[in-house]
């Protein structure tokens, strides 16, 4: 039976009417956004002598004079203001914007499911900020000392070499060569402000983004995607992808993607036992309502059917 006009009209506007929704709720988290980089676009020197506290204690440490950055264009400083806005400004909008999404999606779930969804739309900017933390006072500094030892200073033992190695070649010159380099020969660190800025944010979003893992990793076991025994399963293969991330969101030196590994591998195992936490409640559940044995599980069934599948 082919439906008619009125039919048509009436079964598309419910469609009609979320997509509605859905615009009213990404106008307002655009509006955020923009005022949030607007009152972070006025303070962004504070934001940036924040995130440049780390560098400034390393390269004192290591014998600078001072911490002065420098811009090498023009056009770098607006554009390093405008990035650092950008950035600060997603994170000072990030409760109107999760709020928004929560009150576009929560009418179509069931008390059960909001209760079971609203503990990980908290969980996420929780950790995020925890991986972020963990970047900024503790991997950040790491680096930056470890950089910063490839310093020569003027005069010192890598100057005084240098200068022995110019007097023994005995070429033409060479005690006013060996000289000059004593005096001013040293390898000094004149850091470029965007490129700071840009090493700076990608440690902490890299850290702030993978700490998300068990996040993710609970939400999918709680929707039944995956199982703490085929986590597990996995796990060898997850070791190769996590040291993939490491080296791909981490500047190129081992150190950094030592320690980002080191940070990510734990929280794989943590999410096996969040997932399997969950599983023994679903098993609880299962149970007092005559589903399953007091001997069985859901989810060694589940494991059961997905090897007989392979086969």
């Amino acid at each position: 039976m082919s439906k008619t006009p009125d039919q048509i009209d009436d079964s598309s506007a419910p469609l009609i009417e979320h997509l509605t929704e859905l615009r009213t709720r990404i106008l307002w988290s655009l509006l955020a956004y923009v005022i949030a980089i607007i009152i972070c676009f006025t303070v962004w020197e504070p934001i940036f002598n924040f995130l440049k506290a780390p560098l400034c204690t390393a390269m004192l440490k290591n014998g600078a004079p001072n911490c002065d950055l420098q811009y090498i264009a023009l056009q770098e400083g607006f554009f390093m203001a405008f990035n650092i806005s950008l950035a600060a400004g997603f994170v000072l909008a990030f409760p109107v914007i999760a709020y928004q999404m929560w009150r576009f999606v929560a009418p179509g779930l069931y008390r059960s499911e909001k209760n079971a969804f609203l503990p990980f739309l908290i969980a996420s900017p929780f950790m995020f900020i925890m991986g972020a933390a963990v970047a900024y006072y503790i991997v950040v500094p790491l680096a930056f000392n470890f950089f910063l030892t490839f310093q020569q200073a003027t005069g010192g033992e890598g100057a005084a070499a240098t200068a022995a190695a110019i007097t023994a070649a005995g070429t033409e010159g060479a005690a006013d060569a060996a000289e000059t380099v004593v005096r001013g020969g040293g390898i000094v660190f004149h850091g470029s402000a965007q490129a700071y800025l840009s090493l700076a944010m990608k440690f902490i979003l890299a850290f702030g983004i993978c700490f998300q893992l068990p996040v993710l990793l609970t939400l999918m076991g709680k929707a039944g995607l995956v199982t703490s025994a085929s986590l597990a399963n996995v796990r060898k293969y997850a070791i190769v992808v996590i040291l993939i991330v490491a080296a791909v969101a981490t500047p190129p030196d081992m150190m950094s993607q030592v320690i980002l590994f080191t940070a990510i591998y734990p929280l794989y195992e943590i999410s096996i036992l969040l997932v399997r936490r969950i599983e023994r409640q679903k098993d609880a559940e299962a149970r007092a309502e005559g589903i399953i044995g007091e001997d069985e599980s859901l989810f060694d069934q589940a494991d059961a059917a997905d090897e007989s599948g392979k086969a």
